[in-house]
C-alpha cells in the first residue's frame, strides 16, 4: 500500500475536507422510513419489524453484521429478498428495495437536513466536501446522483460500486486521498459503521462515528473538527480566505 502523501499541513492545522458516507449519513435509513415503505408496498403497518441501529434487539441479522459474521451487502441482500417476498415478488436486489421503498419521496425527505446544512456550511467556508461509499450506485441506482441537489456540492464522489476497494480497506481511503490530492490528515470522515471509522483513523484521517439516533450531534462533532462550530463564513488562514477554486 502507498503511504499517505505529505505535502505539508494547512496552516490552521485543522482538516479541511469533509468526507461523508452516503447511506445513513447523508440519506435517511430505511429503518427510519418503514412506515412509508409499508404504505407504498401495500403492507400492513408494523410488518417491517427490523430496525437495525435504532433498536438492535429487534434485528438479529444486524447484530450478526456488526459482529462481522456477514457483510453490509449481505445484510441488504437478505432484506431485499425478504421485503420482495412480502410484496409478492421474487429476486429483489438491494437496488430494487431502495428504489421501491423511496417511491414518492422527495429529495428533502431522503436527505438529512443536518447533512445538507453542514455541506452548505463547508462550502460557505471555502472548503471541500465529498462522498466515500461502498455501494452508492449498487444500492441506489445510476441516476440517483442527478436527483439529489446535495450531490452537486461534492467535489468528488468515490463509489466502490465500480469494483473498487471497500471500506475499511486502507486502499479505499487511499483512493479518496488521491482523488482530492491531499494527505490523510486533511480529512474529516463520517460513517455510521464503526469498522469504517476505525479504518479511517488507522489510515490517518480524523473520523467521526455517525450515530443514527443523534444526527445533529454527529454532524456538530464533524463541524468542530473542521473549526466550523461558529456560523458559516469564510475561514481565514494566515490573513487570507482559504480558496479551493
Amino acid at each position: 500500500m502507498m503511504t499517505p502523501m505529505e505535502p505539508g499541513p494547512p496552516k490552521t492545522g485543522l482538516p479541511h475536507i469533509l468526507l461523508l458516507d452516503f447511506g445513513a449519513v447523508i440519506s435517511r435509513t430505511l429503518f427510519e422510513t418503514h412506515a412509508h415503505t409499508e404504505n407504498v408496498l401495500g403492507l400492513p403497518p408494523g410488518t417491517l419489524t427490523w430496525r437495525g441501529p435504532l433498536a438492535p434487539e429487534t434485528d438479529p441479522l444486524w447484530r450478526a453484521m456488526q459482529r462481522d459474521e456477514i457483510t453490509e451487502r449481505n445484510y441488504w441482500e437478505r432484506r431485499a429478498r425478504e421485503v420482495g417476498a412480502l410484496a409478492g415478488e421474487a429476486g429483489w436486489k438491494p437496488m430494487t428495495l431502495m428504489q421501491k421503498a423511496r417511491q414518492g419521496m422527495s429529495a428533502t425527505q431522503v436527505v438529512r437536513p443536518e447533512a445538507a446544512a453542514l455541506v452548505r456550511q463547508v462550502a460557505a467556508a471555502g472548503l471541500k466536501a465529498g462522498i466515500l461509499s461502498n455501494e452508492l450506485a449498487l444500492f441506489f441506482g445510476p441516476t440517483w446522483r442527478s436527483e439529489l441537489p446535495i450531490m452537486d456540492q461534492m467535489t468528488h464522489i468515490i463509489d466502490a460500486s465500480d469494483g473498487g476497494p471497500l471500506k475499511p480497506d486502507p486502499a479505499a481511503f487511499e483512493r479518496a486521498m488521491h482523488a482530492f490530492g491531499e494527505p490523510a490528515r486533511a480529512f474529516v470522515f463520517v460513517d455510521d459503521q464503526a469498522r469504517n471509522v476505525e479504518g479511517a483513523r488507522a489510515f490517518g484521517m480524523t473520523a467521526i462515528h455517525f450515530d443514527v439516533c443523534d444526527p445533529s450531534g454527529s454532524f456538530a462533532a464533524a463541524a468542530r473538527a473542521m473549526g466550523l462550530a461558529e456560523a458559516p463564513g469564510p475561514r481565514q488562514i494566515a490573513g487570507k480566505a482559504r480558496s479551493h477554486a
